[in-house]
């Protein structure tokens, strides 16, 4: 037999050629003294031996980290077992998991009636309206905003096994219960309560706050009853995790104290949707900021701003104690005054709702969640409008007029919120069930601004950074990446959506205020290490192998990419081209090229 040749092009034999053959020659010919001397024999089984090792524990780690990663033990929306039927004729898992039939009756009254608002708005201005999206379309809005990410293979095919007309209130029934929801609306919530500031280092715990929001939204808690421990915390931010509402103000130019400025500007536009920061150096001049009672309006004065922020004047940190309160009168010198006057702590309209005989701070809370005083829930429904839709009834979120005009919806809302217990979840089932939230973003008529302005179509708003990364890890996965599945995907998701986010940029407290995608932006989705790690081929946990290894046909495997990635299904001319690819290219290959495409789509960056 022709010896081959070496790296060194001669026929003379390579050391590792020898130890192969060797080998080669044991396996064939027996262990025996005759086929291999035991000296060569010893020395070869000691080199290979810790080879060997390492290669069975790395194979039997790759395979328990794999099934631990992909989360193959138990589903978080388990496919319907249509065995199990009940005595609704539906299978077990499809029935759909809502309120009670009353409280269901409840909430769609109130949508219909801001329905009929709507369409005599429509009327009045004579625009025409779009057609309702499909199911996909609404379900994908609706895991968008609970969860900041779009809906996985897995729930989409367990959706597909309920009746059409219930497969968005199960969908929303699921999402609201789910751990997602509670995590990603804390962090929400927070940003609006507390901004993005980094707050005092060793008084200030922004995690422990966000997990008291998160207990708060998982138990369902009151928003008003919410507001009202923020406002009159007290204590360590450790221990009453609620008292960083405060502390985060502390400022080591003003003794290590809780601003009281800081803290009148965060009330009004976080509780109240109102920006009377200018009236802090001056009255108003531009007739923008109105106060008094609807029979007696008046313009806002610098009195209006630092009355408000009196109100903490009495919230002092205390070293081990905390934040207490403590007589400790608010000081100011006006704009066109010669000396600083003691302000007292003042309500700039509907005083009449305030209660004298309660502290400072007690006195503003319960006044703020007065049901008579209507500012604070518009303020709820339509900050909560906008973390449905993406876009605010009254815009800015926080600028609200006290007197109106109100735009359709807002006022019916308010009532509905203020009625049934300012209870979150509700508020968000009613929204949801509205014909606004559920129109097309697409019509087949010349769409204006009159039409936008109108709401006669959905809003197409550019998703947030963490609503981009949370979208492009899941269509990466087949299941859905949530607190069922793997802690390693958990914590891979969460790293990684730290890191896109901190790369793309966050426009931070500004969350609405969304400008267009920048160069660097879409340079970052085009050539990042995120997209390009979840389309690479990896057959644990990428989705787009897993398809290529599983579809039973090329036009499933180009269904179930568009599912993953845009949560609906392709065209019959997208399916046409990328079936046509994958006929004629390596399809290993071709299903990456894909993925890729779609998750850079700018379909896939906004809520439509």
């Amino acid at each position: 037999m022709q010896t081959p040749l070496n790296d060194s092009g001669s026929s003379e034999r390579a050391p590792d050629d020898a130890v192969a053959d060797a080998v080669a020659d044991v396996v064939v010919h027996g262990s025996g003294k005759d086929a291999f001397p035991v000296s060569k024999r010893s020395r070869l089984a000691n080199r290979l031996k810790p080879f060997a090792q390492w290669g069975v524990m790395f194979g039997l780690a790759v395979v328990a980290g794999g099934y631990v990663a992909s989360g193959l033990g138990t589903p978080a929306m388990p496919y319907p077992d249509r065995s199990a039927e009940t005595e609704s004729g539906l299978p077990l898992e499809t029935q759909p998991v809502s309120v009670n039939q009353q409280t269901e009756g409840s909430i769609q009254a109130t949508a219909n009636a801001i329905d009929s608002e709507f369409q005599r708005h429509w009327a009045e201005r004579d625009v025409q309206v779009a057609e309702p999206a499909d199911w996909r379309t609404v379900c994908r809005r609706i895991a968008l905003a609970t969860v900041g990410a779009g809906l996985s293979i897995e729930e989409l095919r367990s959706l597909e096994g309920v009746p059409v007309e219930d497969r968005v209130e199960v969908c929303l029934n699921r999402l609201l219960a789910d751990e997602r929801f509670e995590h990603y609306w804390g962090e929400r919530l927070t940003r609006t309560f507390l901004g993005t500031a980094e707050g005092p280092l060793f008084v200030y715990r922004r995690q422990r706050f966000v997990s008291w929001v998160r207990e708060q939204l998982h138990n369902n808690r009151r928003y008003d009853a919410v507001i009202r421990d923020m406002v009159t915390a007290g204590g360590i931010g450790n221990d009453q995790p609620q008292v960083n509402f405060l502390t985060v103000t502390m400022q080591e130019g003003e003794g290590g104290q809780p601003d009281p400025i800081a803290l009148a500007t965060r009330t009004t536009r976080a509780f109240l949707g109102m920006r009377i920061d200018c009236l802090q150096c001056h009255d108003d001049f531009l007739g923008t900021m109105e106060f008094g009672s609807s029979s007696d309006i008046r313009q806002g004065t610098q009195q209006d701003f630092h009355q408000l922020a009196a109100f903490y004047s009495p919230a002092r940190f205390s070293g081990l104690q905390g934040i207490r309160d403590k007589a400790n009168p608010y000081e100011y010198q006006y704009l066109d005054s010669d000396e600083v006057e003691e302000v007292p702590p003042m309500v700039p309209y509907a005083r009449d709702l305030v209660d004298e005989s309660l502290p400072p701070r007690k006195r503003l809370a319960a006044w703020m969640t007065h049901p008579e005083n209507r500012q604070t829930a518009r303020c709820v429904v339509n900050r909560i409008w906008a973390l449905m839709t993406g876009k605010p009834l009254v815009d800015p979120v926080d600028d609200i007029p006290l007197h109106g005009p109100f735009p359709p919806a807002l006022e019916s809302l308010a009532d509905d919120f203020i009625a049934n217990d300012w209870d979150l979840r509700r508020l968000i089932r009613v929204i949801v069930a509205t014909r606004v939230f559920q129109l097309d973003s697409r019509a087949d008529f010349p769409v204006t601004e009159r039409n936008e302005q109108a709401w006669a179509l959905f809003p197409v708003t550019r998703l947030r950074p963490e609503q981009v990364a949370g979208c492009v890890i899941q269509a990466s996965r087949v299941k859905t990446v949530d607190a069922e599945g793997s802690f390693i995907v958990e914590l891979q998701k969460l790293l990684e959506s730290n890191e896109f986010v901190k790369r793309y940029g966050d426009n931070g407290v500004d969350e609405f205020d969304l400008d267009a995608v920048t160069i660097t932006q879409r340079l970052l989705m085009l050539n990042g290490k995120l997209v390009d790690e979840h389309v690479s081929e990896n057959p644990i946990l990428n989705a787009c192998t897993q398809i290529t290894m599983f579809a039973t046909s090329n036009e499933k495997a180009v269904e179930a990419a568009y599912l993953a990635s845009l949560n609906r299904l392709p065209s019959a001319a997208e399916k046409s081209l990328f079936v046509k690819r994958l006929e004629e290219n390596s399809k290993r290959q071709a299903m990456e090229d894909m993925f890729w495409v779609l998750l850079n789509s700018s379909e896939l960056g906004w809520n439509h």
